[in-house]
Order: C-alpha cells, then structure tokens, then sequence
C-alpha cells in the first residue's frame, strides 16, 4: 500500500514527548478494565494495533500477557524496542497490510493508534474505508471467539462541544484538528491531525460487515473506563466485540 501515513511525520517529531501528553497518564487503568473485559490470563497472546512507544503493550505485559506491538512509526517501535521485555515485541508495520490469521486471544486499537487515523487526504483517496480495512484486518487476526477491543472518537461528542482548532468533515465524519505538537527538546511545529469520528450504530455496522459480534459499547474518556452507556458528554467509545465461530449467527 503506497499511500505515505500522514502521522508517520507527527509521530517522528514527538517521539518520546508523546508519552509526556496527559492522554497517556491513565494507561493502567484502561489495561485493568480490558483485561477483564477480554477476560485475558496469563500467557494469552495480544496484539496492540498502532501500538505508539508501547505504553499499553508493556502494561499489558507486566500482567504476564504475550504482546506484539505493531506502528507505522518507526521512532515510536524503536523508542518500545529499547524497553522490549520477554513477553514484548514490536513491528513497524501498516496495519492496513497486516496478514495475521486467527493467532491472538485478544486484539486492540486505542486513543486512536491505528483504527480512528486512517482519515485524511491522501488516505481516504486511496481507500474507500481505511478504518474498516483495519478493523477487517484486526478481526483476522483473532481466534474465533476470542474479543477485540478498540476506542473510536465519538461524532456526537464533537458536534456537541466544537473546538476552534477544529474543523469536522460531515460528509466523511473526520474531523481535522490544527494544533502545535513539541519533541523532546521542546521544539514546536504545527501540524494537522486527521481523526475518524463514528456513532454507536457506525460501529456495530462495521463490525458486522467484518465477522464480528458486538457486545458491548460504552462511553469512555481516556484513563476512565467504565462499563457506562453510550451518551453525548463522553469523548470516545469502547466497542466489544468477539470473532464470530463457525455456525455461530451474527
């Protein structure tokens, strides 16, 4: 897939600053609640799709979880790979071209790492639906039976509370966001986010159409997960879903 990621150049710019953002800070949280939700165990096998620096990947693995972390950013997988335990790898890898077959217990994309990013110019030219390709290859990836988990930002939240950085596309349901990012040496640049935005319904569809079956879809805020219905005042959704087994009926 030739189509050059535009997050590939913000991500190269932070590198280790991403990790100062406050996004960031309750990544033990969101790994106690989905390791109960994807009712994982030790030993099981996960994959974290646009996995950043490997902050969900480490955590998962300290709970004695086997995890491969897959980024298109090759400064965020060389920044995990510095850190990389025994029960860590990582890939630099478009999750758009990921070709696993039922080898995971539990796949997930969060705060936007791959599923949610596949917006933008030169992406939406080349892909109809990048999103849905990436959950389609996600859903591969798992057994049948076993659970994904994935946030999605929520497009109900972002025409609710407008942001004057912010510019939404109805027609595509991407909202471009203007901000200025800082590296390590807190040098700034601007710089333009691309993020998909979806509705409860959009996401069961998606899902549908890719041999899923959802369970469940909360609305969350970063580090607060929590099993609470879909509403207007949560920035994103949590979507739960398993691969569907053989005869079992969507």
């Amino acid at each position: 897939m030739s189509s050059r990621h535009w997050f590939e150049d913000t991500a190269a710019h932070l590198g280790a600053a991403y990790l100062r953002y406050s996004f960031t800070y309750g990544t033990a949280q969101e790994v106690n609640f989905l390791i109960a939700a994807l009712e994982l165990k030790e030993g099981d096998r996960l994959l974290d799709v646009g996995c950043g620096p490997g902050r969900h990947a480490f955590e998962f693995a300290s709970h004695g979880i086997r995890v491969t972390g897959l980024d298109i950013s090759k400064e965020f997988i060389e920044i995990a790979e510095k850190k990389s335990t025994e029960n860590t790898s990582f890939i630099c890898a478009d999750a758009r071209t990921m070709a696993y077959e039922g080898e995971f217990d539990a796949v997930i994309s969060l705060c936007q790492g791959a599923f949610g990013l596949a917006g933008g110019p030169s992406l939406m030219e080349s892909q109809l639906d990048p999103d849905g390709l990436i959950l389609e290859k996600m859903t591969r990836a798992l057994r049948p039976g076993k659970k994904l988990a994935l946030s999605a930002f929520s497009s109900y939240f972002q025409m609710r509370y407008p942001s004057d950085t912010d510019e939404f596309d109805a027609g595509t349901g991407v909202n471009r966001e203007t901000t200025s990012i800082k590296n390590e040496q807190g040098e700034s640049v601007d710089t333009e986010l691309w993020t998909s935005c979806f509705t409860p319904r959009e996401l069961r569809l998606l899902a549908h159409a890719v041999g899923l079956k959802v369970e469940e879809i909360w609305s969350v805020n970063p580090g607060d997960y929590k099993k609470h219905p879909p509403d207007l005042e949560h920035a994103e959704y949590l979507l739960l879903a398993h691969r569907l087994q053989n005869g079992e009926k969507k």
